[in-house]
């Protein structure tokens, strides 16, 4: 990586691209300090907002912004989310489905779909949070407040989301790697600081020894699990297309094992978490009130909260590679092209045995992610760590994918300069 990142500094475009990048990450990190309008600040830092579980994982994936209550405190979770919901409806949606077959234009206007869909939903989350604010369970935050301040909160809040969508759409357009993607991982990377003070401070040395050799393990876990890929092979047969020939040859389909990427876990916490945070709403911070305590048992790291969490990201990684990869269709392509499985029949048997390895192979991914996105909370309740430190395998499974990714394009841009540069050489 470090080579990759010398060699592109050589580059006058790509040094270019990693300056805008790195431009827009700080333009928005700076925004995760700038403070929303009429907060008592006072009341804010003695409410111990990262000291709770649910709004401490809000805080982690929004770069501490969520925690300052910041103009960014949304982050990129609204857009996430209505890219993920759109997804799915393209594929149960028949209008949907005929703009994504119509390539570079029906996407745009999917695109286009999806930023009205993120504009409701990070209208409809300011609200909530205005209220969840205004509820007291934090102190007076918005005390005093009237009317045209609640409601330039969360006009505040909505344009934050917006222009953070706008900084990942400019880093995909005109910087390096995805952008949405990126901001993500600065924001967890951003909290890795704080973390390790508090580490420092609080924890043992053994303490941060089991934890340094505990995530070396996870993160080539996760290396490993995010290339590993079950490679199906594929035998095309010579034939004749009008009058050429065309030339058989052997390859293959390959199959990866967590397709899902880190969706599954995205769609399970927010399953889980926003009915505790609505049902603590509704309990007005009564600890002796009913909802409350319901809400206690199913709050992280509770024993039903975990088991659910993990049946949820099983269920969740079998839909979405579900949807992601179709057996019927590939098989139907394959048979079309001339194509074929070695020993399986073309067509249905085909479509049968795709399935079956998808199957297989999509457990042991699933097992992995509920592994990941579970353990954690018993290392963390095992070392008696503070809420402060936020051991996450979710955080480390996007972080460590998105720096696998953002290194395959550089050097996929790396190689195409050097091809550039050949060939100019060439016919000189």
């Amino acid at each position: 990586m470090l080579g990759s990142l010398a060699n592109a500094w050589k580059i006058p475009e790509l040094r270019q691209k990693l300056f805008f990048t790195a431009a827009m990450l700080a333009a928005y990190r700076a925004g995760a300090f700038v403070p929303l309008p009429g907060i008592n600040r006072e009341v804010l830092a003695a409410g111990g907002l990262d000291q709770n579980a649910i709004t401490g994982l809000f805080g982690v994936f929004t770069g501490g912004a969520f925690n300052n209550l910041s103009v960014f405190a949304l982050g990129i979770m609204p857009y996430i989310t209505a890219a993920i919901v759109m997804q799915l409806m393209t594929v149960a949606i028949p209008r949907l489905q005929e703009l994504a077959r119509e390539g570079e234009v029906g996407q745009q206007k999917i695109t286009q779909y999806t930023r009205v869909f993120t504009l409701a939903l990070s209208f409809i989350q300011s609200v909530a949070m205005v209220l969840f604010l205004r509820s007291g369970q934090f102190g007076p935050v918005l005390a005093g407040a009237g009317a045209l301040d609640l409601f330039l909160v969360v006009v505040t809040l909505t344009t934050g989301v917006m222009v953070t969508m706008w900084f990942g759409e400019l880093i995909t357009q005109r910087g390096l790697g995805n952008g949405i993607s990126l901001i993500i991982t600065a924001s967890i990377l951003s909290q890795a600081p704080n973390a390790v003070r508090t580490l420092i401070e609080d924890g043992s040395v053994l303490t941060m020894v089991i934890l340094g050799i505990i995530a070396v393990m996870i993160v080539a876990a996760i290396v490993f699990v995010n290339e590993g890929q079950r490679r199906i092979p594929i035998t095309y047969a010579k034939r004749q297309v009008g009058r050429r020939m065309s030339q058989g040859g052997t390859t293959y389909l390959p199959l990866k094992v967590n397709m899902a990427g880190v969706i599954p876990i995205i769609f399970a916490s927010s399953l889980l978490i926003f009915p505790v945070v609505i049902t603590q709403f509704a309990a007005g911070g009564d600890q002796s009130s009913w909802l409350f305590r319901l809400a206690q048992i199913f709050a992280p790291p509770s024993a039903p909260y975990l088991i659910l969490y993990a049946l949820l990201i099983v269920m969740f990684t079998y839909f979405y590679t579900a949807v992601q990869f179709n057996p019927i269709e590939h098989a139907d392509n394959l048979k079309k092209s001339g194509g074929y499985i070695p020993g399986i029949r073309p067509g249905q048997p085909t479509a049968l045995y795709l399935n079956s390895v998808l199957t297989r192979i999509t457990l042991f991914g699933a097992v992995f992610l509920a592994v990941i996105a579970v353990l954690p909370y018993l290392i963390t309740g095992a070392l008696n760590l503070p809420n402060s430190i936020y051991l996450g395998g979710t955080s480390m499974l996007i972080v460590v994918g998105v720096s696998l990714d953002t290194v395959r394009q550089l050097e996929s841009q790396l190689m195409m300069r050097n091809y550039e540069g050949f060939l100019r050489r060439q016919y000189r």
